[in-house]
């Protein structure tokens, strides 16, 4: 079997950084492909991993906003509750 060489394991610097230079910097490519390419060039990276970077980020984005949606839902419930037995005393 021959030997796989793990590939090192980025900072978080580099990763959160790479994600904001590409929210930055893609309107000015035209894809973002060319994008991914130029800002993992600057980084010294493959442009693979900083799509992953990418595709990470926009999903907890989106789980973030979800769990806070229901927070609020919860809150506003247990509000209302809480209202109620106050004014049944």
């Amino acid at each position: 079997m021959p030997d796989r060489k793990c590939a090192p394991r980025q900072p978080a610097e580099l990763r959160v950084r790479g994600v904001r230079l590409f929210k930055e910097n893609r309107p000015d490519c035209s894809s973002c492909s060319a994008a991914y390419a130029s800002i993992a060039e600057k980084l010294g990276c493959s442009r693979f991993p900083l799509r992953e970077w990418c595709i990470q980020a926009e999903r907890e984005v989106k789980e973030l906003r979800t769990a806070n949606e229901i927070l609020k839902k919860a809150s506003a419930c247990f509000a209302r509750a809480e209202l109620y037995r106050t004014f049944r005393r």
